[in-house]
């Protein structure tokens, strides 16, 4: 499955979602993982409140299952949701390494119902991703 990280300098998750430099996308399996592509943004990512620098982000999550944040507005996290993403908001400058090894450990283990359901969709039974708004966080 495709599981994206907001991050400036390529190793972390070290970036707001609606600030992020770079959205790195990786292909994660239960005991694979490489990366797929770096979308990069420029142009004046200062907090404004703007929301029109959210929709190239949102664009370049285009069949991401996951993102992961280490902070994102209420406005956009709905936007996230509502694109059948799942937020995940963690500790700023998490390595996005140890966040993919710990992906990886709850794949091979017993995985939420959520993340059950992400996996069968990248597996491609053509089951539809169901999200629940109130587990946006994890």
């Amino acid at each position: 499955m495709k599981v994206a990280f907001t991050t400036q300098d390529l190793t972390r998750v070290d970036a707001h979602f609606g600030w992020a430099r770079h959205i790195a996308i990786y292909e994660v399996g239960s005991d694979s993982a490489a990366l797929a592509e770096v979308v990069q943004f420029d142009g004046d990512l200062k907090e404004d409140g703007s929301e029109d620098k959210l929709t190239p982000k949102l664009d370049a999550l285009a069949g991401c299952a996951i993102v992961y944040v280490a902070a994102i507005g209420g406005s956009a996290a709905a936007r996230v949701v509502n694109s059948r993403i799942h937020p995940v908001k963690v500790a700023e400058g998490t390595p996005i390494a140890e966040l993919i090894a710990k992906l990886q450990a709850v794949m091979r283990g017993t995985p939420p119902p959520w993340l059950r359901k992400v996996m069968r969709d990248a597996a491609g039974d053509g089951a539809p991703r169901e999200f629940d708004p109130d587990s946006a966080y994890v």
